[in-house]
């Protein structure tokens, strides 16, 4: 999993996660699981700092956005989204 923050070039909290998964996996699940579990986990390790800024119940937006990768190697993939920053 390669995961990178996109601080230009669209919304300055957006994230980009590039995994693999066999083919069985319901993709939206598998969203709403890591949107549930990483919130949790974020809200419980920074919970102080986070009261300034988070007055919702929901750490994530609702939406999301899935892509395949094609032909294209991994390495094109991680470069594509690293290049998000500028």
């Amino acid at each position: 999993m390669f995961a990178c923050k996109r601080k230009n070039g669209g919304e300055k909290d957006h994230v980009h996660i590039l995994f693999e998964t066999p083919s069985q996996v319901q993709l939206s699940k598998l969203v709403n699981i890591l949107k549930t579990v990483s919130s949790r986990l974020i809200k419980k390790q920074y919970e102080h700092h986070l009261k300034k800024y988070y007055w919702k119940p929901a750490f994530w937006s609702r939406s999301y956005c899935i892509l395949s990768t094609g032909g294209a190697t991994i390495e094109t993939i991680k470069k594509y989204i690293e290049n998000q920053n500028k």
